[in-house]
């Protein structure tokens, strides 16, 4: 589940945290609303930013041979 969490203190800094976002993808998910915010002051990337997306893909090949006892 992806969450956008925000916190704001009262001298109006406002802390973000997002999780459930892997990759680097999350940093397109919060520009817009970044930008509304105002200044960015400091950035901290999680675990997940630097996790990659595993894809799995398997490939069968059979080969059936009869014999003419």
């Amino acid at each position: 589940m992806e969450t956008l969490e925000f916190v704001i203190f009262p001298d109006g800094r406002v802390q973000e945290k997002v999780t459930g976002i892997v990759g680097a993808s999350c940093a397109e998910v919060t520009a817009a609303i970044e930008a509304q915010l105002g200044q960015i002051v400091t950035q901290e990337q999680t675990s997940e930013y630097f996790a990659q997306v595993v894809q799995q893909s398997a490939t069968v090949t059979t080969q059936a041979t009869f014999s003419d006892w």
